[in-house]
C-alpha cells in the first residue's frame, strides 16, 4: 500500500512521507522499549529495592522523551507530506484526465471523477498520518514488547507469538471484508452522483415532464442503492472488527491463564508475572486500534485502484518524433468508424482542400458530426486514415493536431466566469484588447450591451445567462482567438433566431480567409458559398460531392436537398407575413 502510494507522489512529497513513517517507526520502537522497561521497574517496587527503582525510573524517562520528540517531528512533517501528497493526486488525476481520449467522456464519468478529486484524494492523502501512524504504532510497538519478554520469560512470550499469525489473518480477512463493502459503495456513490448531476441539467425539460418521471425515479433508486450499499458496509465493516477485536482478547486471555498456571506451580515470582500481565495487556490494545483503522487502509486502497484504472485505460497512439504537416488540407481515405456498434462512416473518402471552406450536409444520424470529431482527433478510425497536410494523424499527434484545429460543436459549454474570459482562454497569451478585438469580430460586443458589467458580466454555470446562439458567438470568439488553421464548425447556425443566425454568418465569413474551413452546414448563404459540398446518405458515405453550381446542374440528391430547403425557407417567410 505504501509503495503504491509512493508511485503517485511528487519527488517532495515521497521525501515528505518516508520521513514522516521513519519518525513514525523510531516513536513505535520507543514506546515499546519504555514499555519493557517497566517490567525491571515494576519488579524492583514489588521487592522495594528502590535505588534500582530509581535507575529504572530514569531510563524510562530518556525512552520517553526520545518517543515524544520522534512523535513531534511525525506530527510537524505529516502535516505537510498530507499537503504535499493531496497536490500530487490532484496533479496526477489531472493529467490523467486531460490525456485521455475524449471518447472516455461519452458516458458520463461526472460522479467518479469528482468523487476521487475530492472526498478519495483528501483521505488517502490524510491516511499515512491520521491512519497508518497509528497502524505502525498498534504493530511495532508490541512487536518490539513481544521480542522482549522472551528475555524475561520465553513460555509468555510463545504463548503471545502463537496468537501472532491468528491475529494477522484476521486482520487480512478485515481489511478484505472492509475493503470489498467500500468499493461496491463507492460505485454506488458515483453513480448518485452522475444522476444527481443529470437530474440537476435537465431541470427545464423535467418540469413539464411533471412528477414521477424517469429520471426522478432513476435518481431515487441510485440513492436507494447508495444507502443499502451503505448499510450493508457498516454490518459486514462493523462484524468484521468485533470479530477482530474477539481474537486480540483471545490472546490475551491465553497469557492470563498461562501466567497463572506458572504462578501457581512456582515457576515464575508474582512481581515477574504482574509485570509481564500488565505488558501483556498493554501488547493487544494497540493491536485492537490498529484493527479499528485498518478498514481505513482499505478505504483509502479504493482510491489507489481507481487512479490505478485512470493510468491503465488506453490512450491513443503517440508518435515518439510528431511529423510536421505539408499544409492544412484534410482528407479521409477509406475511412470506417462507429461507436463501438453498427458504423457510422463506412469506406468514406473525400478531401477538403486547404484554405478553403468545405460544407457537410445530409440527413441526421449521417455522420456529419462524427467526421468533425475524427479531424479533431477525439476518435482515430477503426479502419481506413484520417489524414491532415499528407500525414495520418497518429504520426502527427494529439498535440499537434490540437494545435491545429478549433473545434465549434452544436452544445457549447461555457464557465462560470465572465464573457471576456470565456473567449480568453481561446488564448491565454494575448492582451485584453487582442481578445475584445477578436470577440468583436464574432459580433459578442453585441452580446456585452445588453448585460450589466459589459465583457466582465458572468455568463453563469454552463453560460445559462445566455442564449443558445450567443454562446455560438463566444465559442467562435474563442476559435478565431485560437487562430488555428482548421476551423470546425459543427451546425453552428441550426435552431437560431435571425439576428444570431446572421451574426454568426458574419463571424464565419471572418474567419474563412487563409483557413481550412469544415461546416456541418445548415444555413443556406453558408452551403452555396461553399468551396466544395460533401452530401452524405442515411448510411455513413458519400451520396454526391462538388461546387454548389454543379450538383444543382446535375439535377440529383443536392439538388432535391436544395430546392426542398428554398421552398420551406419562403414558405416560413409567407407565414410569418
Amino acid at each position: 500500500m505504501i509503495r503504491r502510494l509512493l508511485h503517485y507522489c511528487s519527488p517532495r512529497a515521497r521525501r515528505l512521507v518516508i520521513a514522516e513513517l521513519s519518525f513514525v517507526v523510531v516513536a513505535a520502537l520507543l514506546q515499546g522499549i519504555a514499555f519493557l522497561l517497566l517490567v525491571p521497574l515494576l519488579r524492583a517496587l514489588f521487592l522495594g529495592d528502590l535505588e534500582a527503582a530509581w535507575g529504572w525510573v530514569g531510563a524510562v524517562a530518556v525512552a520517553a522523551v526520545g518517543y515524544v520528540l520522534a512523535s513531534w517531528f511525525a506530527s510537524q512533517i505529516g502535516m505537510k507530506a498530507s499537503t504535499a501528497v493531496l497536490d500530487s493526486l490532484l496533479e496526477q488525476l489531472g493529467d490523467s484526465v486531460v490525456s485521455l481520449p475524449v471518447s472516455w467522456f461519452s458516458s458520463d464519468r461526472t460522479g467518479l471523477v469528482t468523487g476521487l478529486a475530492t472526498q478519495g484524494a483528501m483521505f488517502v492523502s490524510t491516511m499515512p498520518y491520521a491512519i497508518l501512524r497509528q497502524i505502525l504504532a498498534g504493530f511495532i510497538a508490541p512487536g518490539t514488547v513481544l521480542v522482549g519478554m522472551y528475555f524475561f520469560d520465553w513460555r509468555l512470550a510463545l504463548a503471545m507469538t502463537v496468537m501472532v499469525p491468528i491475529i494477522a489473518i484476521g486482520y487480512r480477512w478485515l481489511s478484505r471484508r472492509i475493503g470489498r463493502g467500500d468499493k461496491e459503495h463507492s460505485v454506488a456513490v458515483a453513480e448518485t452522483s452522475n444522476r444527481v448531476v443529470e437530474f440537476a441539467r435537465a431541470q427545464p425539460a423535467l418540469r413539464t415532464a411533471g412528477e414521477g418521471s424517469i429520471a426522478d425515479r432513476l435518481v431515487d433508486q441510485a440513492l436507494e442503492n447508495q444507502h443499502k450499499e451503505y448499510r450493508g458496509l457498516l454490518v459486514t465493516g462493523g462484524a468484521a472488527i468485533a470479530l477482530f477485536a474477539g481474537l486480540v482478547q483471545l490472546s490475551v486471555t491465553v497469557v492470563l491463564v498461562l501466567g497463572a498456571f506458572l504462578a501457581v506451580g512456582g515457576s515464575i515470582d508474582i512481581a515477574t508475572l504482574i509485570a509481564l500481565l500488565v505488558l501483556g495487556v498493554r501488547f493487544n490494545e494497540p493491536i485492537v486500534t490498529a484493527g479499528d483503522l485498518g478498514g481505513g487502509i482499505a478505504v483509502a486502497k479504493t482510491t489507489i485502484d481507481r487512479l490505478d484504472e485512470f493510468a491503465g485505460i488506453a490512450r491513443l497512439p503517440e508518435p515518439e518524433h510528431p511529423a510536421v504537416p505539408s499544409d492544412f488540407g484534410v482528407e479521409f481515405q477509406d475511412v470506417t468508424f462507429g461507436y463501438g456498434g453498427d458504423p457510422v462512416l463506412r469506406d468514406l473518402s473525400f478531401s477538403a482542400p486547404g484554405g478553403g471552406m468545405t460544407a457537410i450536409v445530409g440527413p441526421s444520424g449521417s455522420g456529419k458530426t462524427t467526421i468533425t470529431k475524427l479531424i479533431a482527433r477525439f476518435y482515430d478510425p477503426e479502419v481506413g486514415t484520417v489524414l491532415i497536410g499528407g500525414v495520418p494523424l497518429p504520426e502527427l499527434g494529439t498535440d499537434v493536431v490540437e494545435a491545429a484545429v478549433a473545434p465549434v460543436f452544436q452544445d457549447v459549454y461555457l464557465f462560470d466566469d465572465t464573457i471576456l474570459n470565456n473567449v480568453w482562454i481561446g488564448n491565454p497569451d494575448l492582451s485584453r484588447e487582442e481578445v475584445i478585438a477578436a470577440a468583436t469580430r464574432a459580433r459578442v460586443d453585441e452580446i456585452i450591451t445588453r448585460l450589466p458589467g459589459g465583457w466582465d458580466a458572468r455568463v453563469g454555470e454552463g453560460g445559462s445567462n445566455l442564449s443558445g446562439g450567443e454562446r455560438q458567438r463566444v465559442s467562435i470568439a474563442r476559435a478565431l482567438l485560437k487562430d488555428a488553421p482548421i476551423v470546425l464548425l459543427d451546425e453552428a447556425t441550426s435552431a437560431l433566431d435571425i439576428g444570431n443566425e446572421i451574426a454568426i454568418g458574419d463571424a464565419i465569413d471572418s474567419i474563412r480567409s487563409g483557413r481550412t474551413l469544415i461546416v456541418v452546414a445548415h444555413r443556406l448563404q453558408t452551403i452555396m458559398t461553399a468551396d466544395r459540398i460533401i452530401m452524405l446518405d442515411g448510411e455513413g458515405s458519400i451520396r454526391e460531392s462538388g461546387g454548389h453550381a454543379e450538383l444543382l446542374a446535375h439535377g440529383g440528391a443536392y439538388a432535391r436537398y436544395w430546392n426542398e430547403r428554398v421552398d420551406a425557407a419562403g414558405w416560413q417567410l409567407t407565414h410569418h407575413d
